[in-house]
């Protein structure tokens, strides 16, 4: 498959170059992996939790992308699972690569430079009003008793807030995706990680849309929780319906 679409990538160069292809690459050999995968049958163990499932493909799909970047950059080091790749400096992230192997289509967002699905340009909705807003969410890995009446209660909370909808479609990172396209207005979870957030966070602020911290403050990859939305308006209302649920740091695991 080769992205395409009226409007076009920006021309190739600067620092991150080949990074950005390599990232490209991986994740269109890893889809392939997936969709091969799938109609065979799998031995599936759990990650942190028996909601938490991981499949030998998620397995020899992160041993693929972890093993060929440290092969072409034994230097650097990349969040990476699956097929959602970000990239940072100095921890600030410059790029980020979303391959979803099902539907083909390749999600690409590099720094000032704009986000892209199959090569053509992603705009987030510009939606302020929350009674005309779609809102997703995932559950998380955690089922407990307490976990799940927060978890329940927020919903509640974004509805009695007249939130046209809240949903649950089972992928955080197409949730997100379907954010940076404009085919959802808003965001939220607890028990994110880093990995699964990374690439998304830069496509969706190169599609406009603003990622943020559930408190309202500026987003913290390690935190495990987030609030992403089109428009900041949006993004701050939601954040404000939020009760905690804490899953801890990733950099304190």
């Amino acid at each position: 498959m080769k992205p395409n679409g009226e409007d076009e990538a920006p021309p190739a160069g600067g620092p991150w170059e080949e990074c950005f292809e390599a990232a490209v690459q991986l994740a269109l050999r890893a889809g392939q992996i997936i969709r091969k995968a799938l109609s065979e049958e799998k031995r599936v163990s759990t990650k942190t939790s028996a909601a938490d499932l991981v499949t030998e493909t998620d397995h020899l799909v992160e041993g693929l992308i972890i093993s060929e970047l440290q092969k072409r950059f034994p230097s650097h080091r990349f969040p990476t699972v699956a097929v959602s790749i970000g990239f940072a400096v100095n921890q600030e992230l410059e790029f980020g690569v979303i391959y979803h192997c099902t539907e083909e289509r390749l999600y690409t967002g590099r720094r000032g430079r704009g986000a892209f699905c199959n090569g053509q340009r992603l705009q987030v909705s510009g939606e302020t009003d929350i009674s005309k807003a779609l809102v997703l969410t995932e559950i998380g890995p955690k089922r407990d008793p307490a976990t799940l009446k927060l978890f329940l209660s927020n919903m509640e909370r974004l509805l009695h807030a007249k939130a046209h909808g809240v949903r649950v479609i089972g992928s955080s990172t197409l949730a997100l995706c379907h954010l940076a396209s404009g085919a959802a207005d808003a965001y939220y979870q607890f028990g994110l990680h880093c990995w699964d957030l990374a690439a998304a966070t830069v496509i969706i602020r190169e599609a406009g849309g603003i990622v943020m911290d559930t408190s309202g403050g500026p987003l913290d990859l390690m935190s495990c929780r987030v609030v992403a939305a089109g428009t900041r308006e949006m993004a701050t209302l939601i954040a404000q319906a939020l009760q905690t649920i804490n899953y801890g740091r990733d950099d304190e695991k």
